[in-house]
């Protein structure tokens, strides 16, 4: 194997580092795909605050916290995580709505219709009292 030659593991010189490099790297932690210590380690980079350093300057989120990733979340992450909501919710919704149509059928009665009825009522009281109050 050639000295010249560096592999991603083995450590790096300050020069080492291209734009093109840092904006790789800068790419994978705001992704979520790593945190910047892990990315400081799969890269071989040896400065403590370097790859900070990099998101703060080129990076698209705001890095300026002591530690970025704790509490921090990317957008891509979160858009994940609440599209996981979104469809739990659905599939809970659609479980609720065949429970109340069995109860429907099994009980002779029209559960929505009263509920609705219900709701309907009790939102009209309280618009009641909110406009008795101003």
């Amino acid at each position: 194997m050639d000295d010249n030659s560096v592999s991603e593991k083995q450590k790096r010189t300050q020069l080492d580092y291209s734009l093109p490099f840092k904006l790789k790297v800068i790419l994978e932690v705001e992704k979520g795909e790593l945190t910047y210590t892990e990315a400081q380690r799969k890269y071989g980079i040896q400065g403590r605050s370097t790859v900070l350093v990099w998101l703060r300057k080129h990076g698209s989120l705001d890095w300026q916290t002591d530690n970025p990733m704790k509490g921090k979340v990317s957008p891509q992450k979160q858009i994940r995580e609440l599209e996981k909501k979104l469809k739990r919710s659905e599939m809970q919704n659609e479980i609720l709505n065949k429970a109340v149509e069995i109860a429907d059928e099994q009980l002779g009665t029209d559960i929505r219709k009263k509920y609705l009825d219900l709701l309907s009522k009790t939102s009209r009281q309280q618009e009641d009292e909110v406009s008795q109050l101003d």
